[in-house]
């Protein structure tokens, strides 16, 4: 099993001077080899080989020495193969087009080998022993080490650990649904009672602060240390903010693994979603893809589950109780009667219900064990000349299946 740790370094003076040169011939020779693809894929339509740009590396060196002198050879090895890793992510449509790298934004490099961890510091080729900060054990076999520098000049190295076993014992064996919102971020319905999640909402309690710092940020002129300086200041804010989400996004995903084996969220389009322009910043700064990120490696690392249920299913509109589906229910009703039983319903918490009902029945596909039952991803597909329809995995669009709820 495979599990990456970050820990935060303090570098000398010297070794900053060191870390900047590998970031900079890292730099050099991915934007070589990017540019190098292109213009090869112009003349021939065809793509560039990993084992052509990485035979031009010999040669580089003899024509720029500093190449050898400055960078650890291995570093360069893995430029030309994340290369390759972004160009397949872009052909199997996981990522956009690869850019060209920029020395004005976060900077990183990656050793593959002869990365040691002694005591209190890691011993780096071609830097020397660094100073680190290690909140966790540091126990496996060491893979990769990537160095990185943040717009605020922070240093950070993430260790990637092979560890035998690593699964964690089983704690909760409840099964949760979850209902992400924007006003409340997460409801919680557990088969019996709902919990509410509010939305710190991290980017709009800066906001005010931000904006002072950024339009003091726009006066300076380029180039200038006054601008530099201002720069790490607005870079502050965002990390700042960064790091609150995350914060709060890791404690309350990691309660809820503690207290549940299965838990139960929507597939949302996010991407989609953005496109609202009165609720695209606020739907950016929530986090719904890293909370459920963080829910999936979690729920793995005790061998527990998450289902995501399809994106089409009527979560909102449906009744809990008897199974209708309303035509319509637009966002400002916040709760709503049963027109065929006379059930009132909240609005979040019957959705939260009703998720939880839909990734049971998934389940129930797999012999009705929602512990051993094997991992399904509901699928969309849209036939020509039809509306949307889904497999047999997933969920119901444009009809309702009562589920046994009393």
């Amino acid at each position: 099993m495979l599990k990456a740790i970050k820990v935060r370094l303090y570098p000398t003076t010297e070794q900053e001077i060191s870390l900047a040169k590998s970031f900079g011939c890292a730099r050099w020779y991915w934007n070589y080899a990017l540019n190098a693809c292109i213009q090869h894929y112009e003349e021939t339509g065809k793509s560039l080989k990993l084992s052509v740009y990485k035979a031009y590396l010999p040669q580089l060196k003899v024509e720029h020495p500093w190449l050898k002198e400055d960078c650890y050879s291995a570093v360069l090895q893995c430029v030309a193969i994340n290369l390759n890793k972004a160009y397949s992510n872009f052909f199997e449509g996981r990522a956009k087009f690869p850019r060209f790298k920029s020395k004005h934004h976060k900077q990183s490099i990656q050793y593959p080998q002869n990365v040691k961890v002694v005591g209190n510091y890691l011993e780096i080729p071609k830097i020397g022993v660094v100073k680190a900060v290690f909140h966790r054990l540091i126990e496996g076999k060491v893979k990769t080490v990537t160095i990185s520098k943040t717009s605020t000049d922070k240093y950070f190295a993430s260790i990637l650990l092979e560890v035998e076993g690593g699964v964690g014992q089983p704690s909760g064996d409840q099964t949760l649904g979850i209902d992400l919102g924007i006003k409340d971020f997460a409801i919680v319905h557990d088969g019996e009672q709902v919990t509410k999640h509010s939305n710190p909402k991290h980017l709009k309690r800066h906001e005010k602060n931000l904006a002072r710092k950024q339009k003091k940020f726009a006066r300076k002129v380029k180039g200038s240390n006054s601008r530099n300086k201002y720069r790490k200041l607005v870079a502050k804010v965002y990390e700042r903010v960064s790091n609150s989400r995350q914060d709060f996004l890791h404690k309350l995903s990691r309660k809820l693994v503690d207290d549940s084996q299965v838990i139960v969220v929507e597939n949302l389009n996010v991407k989609g979603m953005v496109r609202n322009r009165k609720l695209s910043k606020s739907i950016s700064d929530v986090g719904w893809g890293m909370f459920v990120n963080f829910l999936d490696y979690k729920l793995k690392s005790k061998e527990g589950q998450l289902v995501e249920i399809g994106r089409f299913f009527p979560s909102s509109k449906t009744c809990s109780c008897c199974g209708h589906v309303l035509d319509e229910l637009t966002l400002d009703i916040r709760e709503w009667d049963c027109p065929s039983c006379n059930a009132h319903h909240e609005r979040d918490g019957n959705a939260a219900l009703n998720i939880t009902n839909e990734g049971i029945r998934i389940l129930s596909l797999d012999g009705g064990n929602p512990v051993l039952a094997a991992p399904r991803r509901s699928k969309t597909t849209y036939p020509k000349g039809k509306g949307a329809s889904v497999n047999d995995a997933g969920s119901p669009h444009r009809t309702c299946t009562q589920v046994g709820v009393g």
